[in-house]
């Protein structure tokens, strides 16, 4: 189909002379960049130190306090005059914005996430015309408004940002910094057209069962003109398969798509144009859409009742992480910042991600690569942890605001479910308790968002809050005990409460959608922030970028429950990323082996806005932590894993050890296919001898976790006790090592880990990747390498090396190296490297 001339665009972002400036101060114009944000404009000209550098951002609070202005001048082709209606369109504007062209009022806005079309026409001239958006001070807004809604806060140190429709994070979290930005943040431009335009075509599948899919498009026109023609294709790899005729198209023989590691992601063409009754075309709209079915299945079972997503009448396991805004500053971000950790997500076989609702609903460039990489979205609407307003001028930009982004997003293959909030009812329920704040809770939670998706999406599902239960919980509730019988659950007994990690191992919940575990950024990542000399964890470019009250603390609690005390920061650094990875294995395995019971695991948090202490498992620079390494083992289809039970206790503060007599060892299984394996574990001393071991031949089914073998130690470790002995468990499949791990059976610090020496071969690939074979001379436990100056990635880290047994790594490196290079720049340390 040759491009369609209706709508006809004219980009402002580009075509146009922006410029920006300070309009508190009146300071004189400067060139800007749009989309963009004055915090990334102020950077470019040099004008504000980095925001991220030091203590910076504590002295770039005035920015949020002052008004900022962005002009352009552009030229109106004499074409575009001639059409009936000239719409300026802004996709994005952040926040409080007021309109004028040519001197003359547009509109207002005070809603980031609402795209605006105003039609301009009269307000245009032949030639040259100014636009100028001035945003007024977000900060001053929510101090002046809606002065009547005070919500307790719990990550806004001023307060009242749940007053505006802004990005939540901006004010502040316990990740990331506070910097309240403006700027036109989303694309902008001139539309013009004759007649109609088309709006929205709602894209509907049917019939899956029959070998074949029906898709309908019906369209939505500006004018909601009836009577209309739908035509033409859908294609596959650019060929056509199927033809659209009076707004209908049957496709013989699909190819379903799949979540990542259950099958492929081949993503259909949709081709349409609309014409009216008299042959008159409205235009054209083009959309990729993925074939297949998707549900929320939540039935009646044996343990209360089921929260599982069924893929093409398969339920699957969610694997996967929260997202945060991949920026501080969201505006300009590319589908390359997106690719870095969406891709890395999809190789640590994650299936699912959870967009968060405290920051944006992301740009086309994010879902794109979902739909491509079989990233299931678990869609939170952007509200998080405060209560909202619910008067009727914010009730109406809410509605707005969710049509809008119901429809841009329903034909995505990735599009899981629309998830009213985030911890909403979880953190505040003592106010919902009460009548009014309950009643205008569910105003937008359980009225307004629910109708809009039944009402715009082809039958997605719709859940009210993250974490629910079904009903409203009041304080002292056990909504552990609730959360085992249905819904999903945030669990932050572990961190927050500092509870012992073996706590995962209690709750077999239904779908656990929030659990985490901080940890310390790379000293590489840290030394993009902290100045020579400043970086220790308790000085103030440190702290300040640590934004958790008692994270500190809590990691060095946790750190010091099982490892010896670090020898320097760079080993407390590893042993923090060591103990996240850890804990988050114990709870992402204990989910797994209570399948079907429990469907779904998805720990906080994938990335960073900004170079910060964190629960993520990609660094803000890209670097992977030990947990996302972890986390390609312990999210892999096939994996075996060990139940140690009575691992330890904590009782008032001091550490009891306690008897582990035996070890249970079960296969997990994602694989579609069935197939037969082996399971294999091995016995070491410390000291380099197999003292003993055993195999089995074992059947892998989908979506079955079984108990395969229990391994009585007892003996064991009274001849050569706990400390000394480690067992190794693995699993074949047709010769092949397909999961495998080293378990400890007491807490490292009491274990007389051997110092060793490590042999290195190279072998060059081509100038980019190397093949490392790593022998040790004695047992090291999780042998961590990097490559110093350069962001590696590895095909495993954070491993066992066992005696005399080589370990075979690809890497691949950024930009070329010569091999002596390499072998000068390689580094490694494993867990008795940590301590004096």
């Amino acid at each position: 189909m040759p491009p369609s001339s209706n709508p006809q665009p004219l980009p402002l972002a580009s075509a146009a002379d922006w410029s920006f400036r300070d309009a508190t101060r009146r300071s004189r114009w400067r060139p800007a960049v749009v989309p963009g944000c004055v915090h990334r404009d102020l950077l470019r000209h040099g004008l504000i130190p980095d925001p991220f550098f030091g203590t910076n951002e504590l002295d770039l609070q005035w920015i949020g306090h002052h008004d900022w202005e962005y002009r352009a001048d552009f030229t109106i082709p004499a074409d575009l005059l001639a059409h009936e209606v000239i719409e300026l369109v802004a996709d994005g504007l952040d926040t409080v914005a007021h309109v004028e062209l040519n001197g003359k009022r547009v509109g207002a806005t005070d809603n980031m996430f609402v795209g605006h079309r105003w039609n301009v026409k009269p307000l245009l001239r032949a030639g040259r015309n100014r636009l100028l958006v001035r945003f007024a001070s977000a900060e001053k807004w929510v101090a002046t408004h809606r002065l009547e809604h005070t919500p307790r806060e719990f990550n806004d140190p001023v307060g009242g940002c749940t007053r505006l429709r802004k990005q939540q994070c901006q004010f502040g979290w316990d990740w990331g910094p506070r910097l309240v930005t403006a700027g036109i943040w989303r694309d902008i431009r001139l539309e013009a057209w004759n007649t109609d335009r088309i709006e929205h075509v709602r894209i509907a599948q049917h019939h899956h069962a029959d070998g074949t899919v029906r898709l309908t498009f019906t369209p939505l026109t500006a004018r909601r003109r009836r009577n209309l023609r739908v035509v033409g294709d859908v294609r596959l790899d650019d060929t056509p398969v199927a033809a659209v005729e009076n707004g209908e198209a049957t496709i013989a023989a699909p190819r379903l798509w799949w979540p990542n590691g259950h099958g492929e992601q081949p993503l259909y063409t949709v081709r349409l144009e609309v014409i009216t009754s008299d042959g008159t075309s409205i235009g054209r709209w083009e959309r990729r859409i993925g074939l297949r079915t998707l549900r929320l299945d939540r039935h009646p079972d044996t343990w209360g009742e089921s929260f599982q997503f069924v893929l093409n009448g398969r339920p699957a396991f969610a694997k996967g992480a929260n997202w945060i805004p991949a920026h501080s500053f969201v505006a300009g971000l590319t589908r390359a910042d997106y690719a870095r950790d969406l891709t890395a997500a999809a190789e640590a076989h994650m299936n699912m991600i959870r967009v968060w609702g405290g920051g944006i609903y992301e740009s086309e460039d994010f879902y794109d690569l979902c739909d491509e990489l079989g990233l299931l979205v678990w869609q939170d609407f952007m509200f998080a942890c405060t209560l909202y307003p619910a008067d009727r001028a914010f009730l109406r930009s809410v509605r707005t605001e969710a049509i809008q982004q119901v429809r841009r997003l329903d034909h995505r293959a990735c599009l899981a479910l629309w998830c009213g909030n985030n911890e909403l009812s979880m953190a505040n329920p003592a106010e919902l308790q009460k009548a009014k704040l309950r009643r205008q809770y569910e105003a937008i939670f359980h009225k307004l968002l629910p109708e809009v998706v039944a009402a715009e999406s082809t039958g997605r599902d719709y859940w009210p809050s993250s974490p629910w239960h079904g009903d409203f919980e009041a304080p002292g509730d056990d909504e552990r005990a609730n959360g085992i019988r249905r819904g999903d659950t945030h669990f932050w007994g572990v961190w927050h409460a500092r509870e012992p990690v073996k706590n995962y191992e209690k709750w077999p919940f239904r779908f656990c959608s929030e659990f985490g575990m901080q940890s310390y950024s790379s000293p590489e990542t840290n030394r993009t922030f902290a100045p020579p000399g400043d970086d220790n964890v308790f000085g103030p470019v440190m702290e300040n970028h640590q934004k958790n009250r008692a994270g500190n603390q809590i990691i060095l609690d946790y750190v010091s429950r099982r490892y010896r005390f670090p020898k320097d920061q760079d080993a407390l650094i590893y042993l923090s990323q060591l103990n996240q990875a850890m804990c988050m294995q114990i709870g992402v395995e204990y989910y797994r082996r209570n399948m079907p019971r429990c469907m779904g695991a998805l720990y906080w948090q994938l990335n960073d806005c900004w170079p910060v202490a964190s629960w993520s498992s990609i660094e803000f620079t890209g670097r992977w932590k030990a947990l996302h390494y972890l986390a390609r083992r312990f999210f892999a289809p096939a994996i075996v894993s060990a139940h140690v039970p009575g691992d330890e206790t904590v009782t008032i503060g001091n550490y009891r050890r306690t008897s582990v007599r035996e070890v249970h060892l079960y296969t997990v299984s994602d694989l579609p296919d069935e197939t037969g394996a082996v399971l294999r574990w091995d016995l070491f001393h410390l000291d380099g001898r197999r003292l003993r071991g055993g195999r089995r031949r074992v059947r892998l089914r989908y979506g079955e976790a079984l108990q395969q073998v229990s391994l009585d130690l007892a003996r064991d470790m009274a001849r050569h006790g706990r400390d000394n002995i480690v067992l190794r468990i693995a699993l074949d499949i047709a010769g092949k090592t397909i999961s495998e791990d080293g378990i400890l059976l007491t807490r490292p610090r009491f274990m007389p880990l051997p110092k060793a020496r490590t042999r290195v071969r190279l072998e060059r690939l081509d100038p980019r990747r190397y093949r490392i074979t790593f022998v040790s001379d004695a047992y090291q436990h999780r042998f961590a390498f990097a490559v110093s100056g350069m962001d590696m990635r590895a095909s495993d880290n954070w491993f066992d090396l066992f005696p005399h047994e080589p370990k075979v790594v690809d890497i691949r490196l950024p930009r070329p190296l010569a091999e002596a290079q390499l072998m000068k720049r390689l580094t490694w340390r494993s867990l008795v490297d940590a301590s004096a």
